[in-house]
């Protein structure tokens, strides 16, 4: 199949059609707006259903209503329209349903600016709404990542019945590069537990549902939801490096800023790229951190994913952080400068 010249949010929008995502609810926030564009055409080109919500917080309770139902659905946003989803979003995960959520996210807080960003990362990882969940998070590195992560975050989200995010930023969802998009036929799961009427009464009614009010029951249901965590982080994992393990400066550093700096893993200098941020590969960071001599953490925030990078590496290495925000895009030469501190150090 000929690879297509196709912009990050674009890319996104098909690589979802062409994995049965069928039901899109959205807002319009820069930089991805593209993605409700696209979509806004392209599904009813499929049979599809496209709606502009009124704001952000109807487009998730939207996607809580399409998921209940059984069907694949999306939404995307940038990082303020996030911040309105949180509320939605733990719904979605204390009901257990699927769906993928994409954020390309810009500089904050509050409203911040357009430019790229990576400050969603604790919003992202750490949570963002009420309750004990999690979510996974993919953070791809470039356009052809986009749409092979969104096809993944879908199977993996019906598969374990949990929210997927796919975290970008501008430079991915703007940027051009060719990417192959393929049909891809949804994983075959048990859907009983949809909404889909109760004209078989062989079965029990479908009821979805958050709330109980009996602390026991509550709590074997988040017990339940954790066994699926544990082995989420068993199971999907996924991480990728260049000159990781020759190399005397490890530097670790996800989505847009890994690509940015892999042209300079050589020699003394080698990359690790989380591309699942949760789960966080933290014993294969471990691994590759033993024995170096310095590992840099680079992100486009003041320090987010350090906290998990210093868990993971311990006492293996000693680690150091360099990052820009407000939608500051660092340079190779300002990254290559604060790795020649850490050789002569």
């Amino acid at each position: 199949m000929q690879a297509k010249l196709m912009k990050g949010n674009d890319a996104i929008a098909e690589a979802a059609v062409m994995c049965g995502c069928r039901y899109f609810f959205g807002y319009p926030i820069t930089p991805q707006n593209e993605i409700p564009e696209y979509m806004s055409w392209r599904m009813p080109q499929v049979g599809g259903t496209f709606i502009q919500a009124e704001s952000e917080v109807a487009a998730i309770n939207m996607v809580y209503g399409a998921a209940g139902a059984g069907g694949r659905v999306m939404t995307s946003t940038s990082s303020p329209g996030m911040s309105l989803k949180m509320e939605g979003l733990s719904y979605i995960a204390g009901a257990d349903l699927p769906c993928v959520i994409v954020n390309i996210s810009r500089a904050g807080p509050g409203l911040g600016g357009i430019q790229p960003s990576q400050c969603d990362y604790y919003q992202a990882v750490k949570g963002g709404g009420h309750g004990d969940y999690r979510c996974l998070v993919y953070a791809p590195a470039t356009v052809q990542e986009a749409a092979d992560m969104t096809q993944l975050a879908f199977d993996k989200s019906d598969e374990y019945r949990v929210p997927a995010i796919i975290l970008g930023d501008g430079v991915i969802g703007q940027m051009m590069e060719p990417v192959i998009i393929t049909e891809k036929t949804p994983i075959q799961t048990d859907k009983s537990w949809a909404t889909t009427g109760w004209k078989d009464k062989s079965r029990p009614r479908a009821v979805i549902n958050s709330l109980s009010l009996n602390p026991n029951e509550l709590e074997g249901w988040n017990n339940n939801r954790l066994e699926r965590y544990r082995r989420i982080k068993e199971n999907e994992v996924k991480y990728s490096t260049v000159n990781a393990e020759k190399c005397e400066i490890l530097v670790v550093a996800y989505g847009s800023m890994a690509r940015i700096i892999s042209s300079a893993a050589e020699g003394d200098i080698g990359l690790f790229c989380p591309q699942t941020l949760w789960p966080f590969p933290e014993k294969e960071l471990a691994a590759y951190a033993k024995g170096k001599k310095a590992v840099l953490c680079v992100e486009m925030s003041q320090g987010q994913m350090l906290d998990d990078v210093k868990l993971s590496v311990f006492n293996t290495a000693p680690v150091h952080f360099y990052g820009r925000s407000g939608g500051v895009v660092p340079t190779t030469e300002e990254i290559m400068e604060q790795i020649k501190k850490l050789e002569v150090s």
